[in-house]
């Protein structure tokens, strides 16, 4: 499993594209859910998922404490990674990098970055490369 990370509009699809010609997108921006991927995998691909933090604001509105929003998708991961290599393909996790230590506001906003934050920590922890996108610049980190 790969975690490519980094901010708004840094080229991180762009680089992910060029990395595999068969890509199953799964994408919260074009209203996907997080659970859709495993009806909507299509074999002999490589799965692509992004959009966490909007799959993150969608928990925060059912009014859940941070460790149960934390660990259902601790619990996501896992699995991901767990059916990426009983089918010997690749998953690409895109994250948006919030924050860059600037802290938001609102309590609201506040919150949505933490759980990012812990979101990027645990992808990061579960992945066995990560990349840092920049300007279009790619970084591996792990």
């Amino acid at each position: 499993m790969q975690l490519v990370i980094g901010g708004a509009y840094s080229g991180k699809r762009t680089i992910v594209k060029q990395k595999s010609q068969s890509l199953c997108w799964i994408s919260s921006y074009q209203g996907d859910r997080l659970d859709d991927w495993p009806q909507k995998w299509i074999p002999r691909t490589t799965l692509v998922l992004e959009g966490w933090e909007k799959w993150v604001a969608i928990e925060i509105t059912h009014q859940q404490g941070d460790d149960i929003i934390r660990e259902k998708f601790k619990v996501a991961l896992k699995a991901l990674k767990e059916e990426g290599l009983k089918r010997g393909e690749e998953i690409v996790l895109i994250m948006l990098e919030t924050g860059r230590g600037i802290v938001p506001m609102t309590r609201e906003d506040r919150r949505l970055r933490d759980l990012s934050g812990w979101l990027a920590q645990d992808a990061v922890e579960m992945s066995d490369e990560v990349f840092y996108i920049w300007h279009g610049l790619e970084r591996r980190l792990k």
